[in-house]
């Protein structure tokens, strides 16, 4: 009987080992198995928090760590340290693989944002009464490039607008509160789009361009006083009540606010006429994380993710579109009215970046 009872013990025990390895055949994709560390943009880190990425990209077999740094700063990091780099645009992407001495790394760009403007609602109605804006509903309008770098030119303070005596908290110059264009993305491709304006809609591809535009460059960063390196910290301070009553955000981190049920208060979100689209660019740095920004861009449940923290999938417009339905009051998921621009070389942007600081 002893006997007997002890085959049967092991019949069962080697059943239930090859049950649980048919189940990790019929599920591979169940257990994360490469930890890969990378340096983001601050506007990815809320996507990257995200209890559902997280096991997203489980599922795909990663374990994804995370640190940020401003988008044109990584290339000056030990990126030895990392597995990829993921910063706001394609211009610093190419910083990165040069600097980790890499040739035709398989960079990807799983999602774009573009620029808005967040105003209260005060700034966004002396704006429109100036002429520098146009509403297209009670919190979302276009900013109109051309007027309001005029009024930057001529150093044109909020007291000098029509309706401004109604608003005591307008004083001072009127500008767009940036981050820093030395350093971080969404601060240059600002000027990328401003300077466009200012040489004649025309991308700034010479000395001469910079040479022409820099004196307004600088007009638009010297007003700031001090500058942020993240474009998340003058975003949360604008939500707490505090902050410029004009800041340069992403469209993705009002997108993301709004898609999360969070309260936007009272925040109207211009939409400059003028803009450059920031494709967020995925630069692998080793072989752990070289498969990574393909799963980013193309499985169906991170791109799902990525509309629901506010980005736009690469040919995703459909997406994008059909997930902000309950919130076209404050977005323009078409991107209606609005011209998107190319940039300059990363040699010409930079050069303005530091004419526009001085």
């Amino acid at each position: 009987m002893r006997r007997i009872l002890g085959i049967l013990l092991g019949l069962l025990l080697i059943g239930g080992a090859l049950y649980v390895a048919l189940q990790g055949q019929e599920h591979p994709e169940s257990t994360a198995t490469k930890t890969v560390r990378g340096v983001i943009g601050s506007e990815k880190s809320d996507f990257f928090r995200d209890p559902d990425v997280v096991k997203a990209l489980a599922a795909k077999g990663y374990i994804v760590k995370t640190e940020t740094s401003g988008s044109w700063a990584m290339d000056q990091l030990a990126l030895k340290d990392f597995d990829f780099a993921f910063p706001g645009s394609s211009e610093p992407a190419k910083e990165v693989a040069a600097a980790a001495g890499l040739k035709g790394a398989q960079e990807t760009k799983p999602f774009y944002s573009p620029l808005v403007v967040i105003a209260r609602p005060g700034a966004a109605e002396v704006l429109a009464a100036g002429g520098l804006a146009a509403m297209t509903g009670k919190n979302s309008g276009t900013l109109l490039m051309g007027p309001f770098l005029k009024a930057a030119a001529e150093d044109r303070t909020w007291q000098q607008l029509p309706g401004s005596s109604a608003h005591a908290e307008l004083t001072g110059t009127v500008f767009v509160k940036t981050t820093d264009p030395a350093s971080s993305n969404s601060g240059a491709l600002f000027l990328a789009a401003a300077s466009n304006v200012a040489n004649g809609n025309s991308v700034v591809a010479d000395d001469a361009g910079i040479e022409r535009t820099a004196p307004l460059m600088r007009k638009l960063i010297s007003v700031q006083g001090a500058l942020e390196t993240s474009s998340d910290d003058p975003f949360r301070a604008f939500i707490s009540g505090s902050g410029e009553p004009l800041i340069l955000v992403y469209e993705s981190q009002v997108a993301s606010l709004l898609l999360q049920k969070q309260d936007p208060g009272e925040m109207v979100v211009l939409y400059p006429d003028t803009t450059v689209n920031t494709a967020h660019t995925f630069v692998p740095l080793s072989d752990d994380a070289k498969e990574l920004g393909s799963v980013l861009a193309t499985d169906p449940r991170l791109r799902e993710l990525a509309v629901l923290r506010g980005f736009r999938p690469q040919d995703g417009v459909a997406e994008f579109t059909a997930a902000t339905a309950p919130h076209a009051d404050h977005l323009n998921p078409g991107l209606t009215g609005i011209r998107q621009v190319g940039t300059p070389t990363v040699k010409i942007l930079m050069a303005l970046a530091q004419r526009a600081k001085g």
